[in-house]
């Protein structure tokens, strides 16, 4: 009987340590496996080529017949090493036909509920690991500010300790009880760190953010979940200070990997180390670029095929030491190990069918996108009632609606970006239709009364950039929006519809093309012929219901202060028109909560709530800065009281824990779940700092009538500012704990506490 690998090589047997497989398998590598492992490539080019000459050690955009293909080169080379596979599966399995699709990350932050938001990673996992792929590139730890910002619907909106508490939810929903878990794969937390601080705006450019501001609020969410076991981060396109965050050594080496302590692994994100060289001009070319990314700290080199070469080329000049991958290559090696690819390379499993996609999912879907809907206004019109079916009508008695706008029977539109038609797969056009429930669907299916149907207007065409269809790296240029203008006949159809209903539901907001990577905006106007058709609706004097189903919040016509209610939802994924049509119809309560503030004019960016104290005045001289709808806000089918804020000792130390109580009271005649938002405010900072920040918050499930003493429970330490010299600290004074349903002032109690 012939020797197996497992007799030969140690590496190979299960029952040794992973450190010790890894020393053994980096001690038999040539300098080209080890530079190979440090690579991801795509696994639409030519597979051979990546796996048999440059030696890769991940793929990533695949199918399964490329996973079988990959994993058959891969036992014709010298050790046999296993590939990781990864994609971008950001909401569901993004580009999976058939999977399930859930509302957009920021749709998922408007729960604000993190346990709903671990099961949906867990259930995602489940599906991502049944076909063969190990790693997702998901979650966004992004702080959105800039609402241009083309992903914006990729983050969990503005506040860091919200997105710190999702996102460690849902990095514990994808790697489950550990990674040798076969239903478990690699979380990747991104983009690390700032890349959403852009100026003006635009996607990936110069993030003008100091180290200070970088630890008092971008840096916490990242620090977080590196502590808690995410095993990967990927790292942002763009510059801080001059220096790509590929390259910058004080925040991969002496913030992540030492203050930190963190042992995962790097990711660059699509060919940073490539355009360093055509993008950024700071490499004169890809030798030198390579060189610096190795001496930087980063492991896993993302679609710079290149990077073989110029790594080699490198050592071949004296710019590297052969064993200068050593370090990089030990970190991918122990992810093989610890996810069990030597033993069992997780290929897609014969019952992949029975676990993509199943009812199960859909109704955890559905349960999430209830929780996800945002209710902005309602002048009492909502919920819609039927009419009774004998005897004359209630006047709020609802016998037909009118169902409008160019975003109520969309089905692709309504999943959002990273969904499969949104682009960045070119083997997939789109999800199932007959597993998507449009608005138009779901008010056909539940709703007690005749729905009537009219487009109403068109959003935009896509015409190919004129500076050319690729850049410089090969990949195609996003495409450039151009606005459908209103249409006369259009407009008339959908007022026709109008005035024969009781009611109106128009579904408008923002379509492929205006959000993405590289696809930032300008305005935040609704564009084509939305805001004509809002106003022609409106001005027909029915109750009109705005459906705001938009990547990210959008500035509405003047018209909409007129509608009698106004409800965002996000991208909410493929139970969106269900349960949109749940809440409209009463079935279900609206309970989500802002994650993010809307702007009244795009001139007003940006508008976080959380912004530093300090200006002449408190408003632009022709415009408020008070946004349209504040971080928090959100409202309910009834009504919510705060009374009788008590802190149990206002005298505290740095080490104490604040405890308060507070009652809450549902004082209208239907439940609720209210999310009880604690503040806190430093009066007197050493450095100038936020006028307040949450901390924390409790979600309560309110029966009509009913009243809770709801407990809080804050450590002192949690009430931090960075001073001067960069340090994280409490610094002694006076300082109020404000608690309430939004943060805006108006609707929070106040208790002071002081700080020996």
């Amino acid at each position: 009987m012939p020797e197996t690998l497992v007799d030969i090589h140690p590496y190979r047997d299960p029952a040794l340590a992973i450190p010790e497989r890894v020393a053994d398998l980096l001690g038999r590598m040539t300098l080209e496996e080890k530079v190979g492992q440090m690579l991801q490539l795509d696994a639409r080019d030519d597979l051979e080529d990546h796996v048999l000459r440059r030696n890769v050690g991940s793929i990533l955009h695949t199918s399964p017949e490329r996973i079988v293909a990959a994993r058959e080169l891969t036992l014709r080379t010298r050790l046999q090493i296993p590939l990781i596979v990864g994609e971008d599966c950001i909401h569901g399995h993004s580009f999976w036909p058939g999977a399930t699709i859930y509302p957009t990350q920021l749709g998922m932050a408007a729960s604000w509920d993190a346990a709903l938001v671990e099961k949906v990673a867990r259930a995602t996992a489940v599906e991502v690991a049944a076909t063969g792929i190990h790693w997702t590139f998901s979650p966004v730890l992004c702080i959105a500010r800039d609402l241009r910002w083309g992903r914006v619907n990729e983050t969990f909106g503005e506040d860091p300790h919200l997105i710190g508490e999702l996102a460690s939810a849902m990095v514990r929903g994808y790697q489950g009880e550990g990674l040798d878990d076969a239903t478990a794969i690699l979380a990747t937390a991104k983009h690390f760190a700032g890349y959403s601080e852009t100026q003006g705006g635009r996607d990936a450019s110069e993030a003008d953010i100091s180290r200070r501001k970088l630890r008092s609020w971008f840096l916490p969410p990242f620090e977080r979940v590196a502590r808690e076991g995410c095993r990967s981060f990927m790292l942002g396109y763009q510059t801080t200070d001059g220096v790509p965050i590929t390259l910058n050594e004080w925040l991969l080496s002496d913030v992540l990997r030492g203050e930190w302590g963190y042992t995962g692994t790097l990711i660059t994100d699509w060919d940073n180390v490539g355009r360093m060289v055509w993008e950024q001009h700071v490499q004169p070319d890809v030798t030198h670029a390579a060189a610096a990314a190795v001496r930087a700290g980063n492991d896993m080199i993302m679609t710079t095929p290149t990077f073989f070469e110029g790594a080699l080329d490198a050592v071949a000049k004296g710019m590297l030491a052969e064993d200068a991958f050593d370090a990089a290559v030990a970190r991918i090696l122990t992810l093989k190990f610890e996810l069990g690819l030597f033993e069992d390379p997780r290929q897609p499993r014969e019952d992949v069918a029975a676990l993509v996609g199943t009812a199960e999912h859909a109704a955890l879907n559905l349960e999430l996108t209830r929780r996800s809907l945002v209710l902005l206004e309602n002048d009492g019109t909502l919920p819609l009632l039927p009419a009774a079916p004998d005897g004359p009508p209630a006047p709020s008695a609802t016998r037909r609606i009118a169902v409008v706008g160019p975003l109520a029977d969309d089905a692709q539109e309504q999943l959002g970006d990273w969904a499969g038609g949104s682009g960045q797969a070119g083997w997939l056009d789109g999800q199932p239709r007959e597993m998507i429930a449009t608005v138009l669907d779901g008010l056909r299916e539940i709703a007690p009364w005749e729905v009537v149907h009219a487009r109403g207007a068109d959003i935009l065409t896509l015409e190919s950039d004129p500076a050319g269809a690729t850049w410089p790296d090969g990949q195609p240029r996003p495409p450039v929006v151009r606005p459908v203008p209103a249409d006369e006949a259009q407009i008339a159809e959908a007022v026709a519809a109008a005035d024969g209903a009781d009611a109106v539901i128009a579904v408008v907001g923002d379509a492929r093309g205006l959000y993405g990577e590289g696809r930032s905006t300008a305005t935040l106007e609704l564009i084509g012929g939305q805001v004509a058709l809002l106003d022609a609706l409106i001005e027909t004097g029915k109750p009109v219901i705005v459906v705001l189903m938009a990547s990210k919040p959008l500035v509405l016509p003047a018209s909409v202060s007129k509608a009698a209610a106004v409800l965002w939802v996000a991208n909410p994924g493929m139970q969106g028109g269900r349960a949109i049509a749940e809440l409209i119809t009463g079935a279900v309560e609206p309970t989500g909560r802002l994650p993010i503030s809307f702007a009244r004019h795009a001139g007003q960016q940006p508008t976080y709530y959380n912004q530093i104290r300090g200006q002449h005045g408190d408003r632009y001289a022709d415009l408020t800065q008070s946004p349209a709808w504040a971080f928090g806000e959100g409202r309910s089918y009834t009504t919510v009281q705060y009374d009788d804020l008590v802190i149990e000792q206002t005298a505290l130390a740095a080490s104490d824990t604040i405890a308060a109580h507070v009652t809450v009271t549902n004082t209208g005649a239907r439940p609720t779940i209210e999310t009880v938002q604690v503040y806190v405010r430093d009066a007197v900072t050493s450095v100038s700092w936020a006028e307040k920040e949450l901390k924390t918050y409790r979600q309560v499930s309110l029966a009509p009538g009913e009243a809770a003493r709801v407990r809080i429970d804050l450590p002192v330490a949690e009430c931090t500012i960075v001073d001067a010299a960069g340090n994280r600290a409490v610094e002694a004074g006076e300082f109020a704990l404000l608690v309430g349903s939004s943060s805006r002032e108006e609707s929070l109690l106040c208790a002071e506490f002081t700080v020996a």
